[in-house]
């Protein structure tokens, strides 16, 4: 077997609470040209005009709600589900994150300077795929491995979201929530811009151009955010036998005046309440890790709206953190990754 080094990656997080690394934080993620992508000019008069003048002050306040004592949560998740799985591994195992720390240079260099290795894995924490994830991950730790010189083969884990382990693993962690007396389950996955979704598709053609074209095979599909989620809702409903008129699916985190994905899940949520829906579920299956887009948006924002919308209580269902179940199912990519 080879011996290969394992790289986790992950979003970031802001150093702290305060204005000024939330500020930073923002800066390097919303300059990011697979994020906002506009011309790099355009993009930093957006944010140096429009965005860091307000919004850092008002993202830490939403960091400040959910904030522990050992920091991002964003964070201590990822760091716990690392050492889980180097307890389980012979592989070295590093964890960075995209944006701030810790540092993917870093992570790289160190698995480089380890012995005998063979290949590094480069592992997005992302189980569909989109240019403001999955693929700026892939172009940064690329870029890194030339700059650094780094002549070990840099492989990528592909997505997994219709892997029917990870289903598993996702029913399996949800199942305390599932069974409980509720009225409505959302999936709630972060939202895109339409115009990314017509970017990455590779056929120019397929993407957006009616109603049904994520249910009609295309090689489209391969990177097509839309698609790559409603097939996870519907494996995972299948598998936890969740009738059809009981879930919804919804795109949060909007960020300025473009098109973005339909539903809102925040106009779900409010048409659920109107329709007589009291006890909700959110499950947020395009983070693997609980976060600000989940704990704060979902467990704070949006269960304030839905129940002054009439509704009674919304749950949120936790990310797979480090839920044995995920885990066991690093471990097993780690060791037998799966295949482009």
């Amino acid at each position: 077997m080879k011996k290969r080094g394992i790289l986790l990656v992950n979003l970031g997080s802001p150093n702290s609470t305060s204005v000024e690394d939330v500020r930073s934080y923002l800066d390097e993620f919303l300059m990011d040209k697979h994020v906002i992508d506009l011309p790099w000019l355009i993009r930093r008069a957006l944010l140096s005009l429009f965005i860091l003048p307000t919004r850092p002050a008002k993202s830490a306040e939403a960091y400040q709600a959910i904030w522990t004592d050992a920091g991002s949560p964003l964070i201590v998740n990822s760091e716990k589900s690392a050492e889980l799985l180097r307890q389980k591994t012979t592989h070295p195992v590093e964890l960075a994150m995209r944006y701030g720390k810790p540092d993917m240079s870093a992570a790289l260099q160190k698995l480089a300077n380890e012995p005998d290795i063979e290949e590094i894995l480069l592992f997005p924490l992302y189980p569909h795929y989109a240019m403001s994830s999955v693929k700026t991950v892939i172009e940064r730790a690329q870029s890194l491995v030339k700059e650094l010189g780094i002549t070990i083969p840099l492989n990528v884990h592909p997505v997994f979201y219709d892997h029917d382990e990870y289903i598993d693993a996702l029913v399996t962690s949800a199942a305390p929530w599932l069974e409980k007396d509720y009225d409505h389950l959302v999936f709630s996955y972060h939202g895109v811009p339409e115009r990314h979704i017509l970017k990455d598709d590779p056929t120019g053609s397929h993407c957006l151009k009616d109603k049904s074209c994520c249910q009609k095979t295309s090689v489209a599909h391969k990177t097509c955010y839309r698609h790559q989620v409603y097939q996870t809702t519907d494996a995972f409903v299948k598998k936890a036998g969740i009738p059809v008129d009981k879930f919804s699916v919804g795109f949060q985190s909007r960020l300025g005046r473009a098109k973005w994905l339909e539903p809102n899940t925040l106009d779900v949520l409010k048409q659920l309440a109107e329709k007589g829906a009291k006890k909700v579920l959110v499950i947020c299956p395009s983070f693997v890790s609980d976060c600000l887009e989940t704990l704060e948006e979902i467990g704070i924002g949006a269960k304030e709206e839905f129940i002054e919308a009439g509704g009674e209580s919304l749950e949120l269902i936790p990310c797979l953190n480090e839920h044995p179940a995920w885990i066991d199912l690093l471990h097993q990519w780690s060791e037998n990754p799966l295949s482009n």
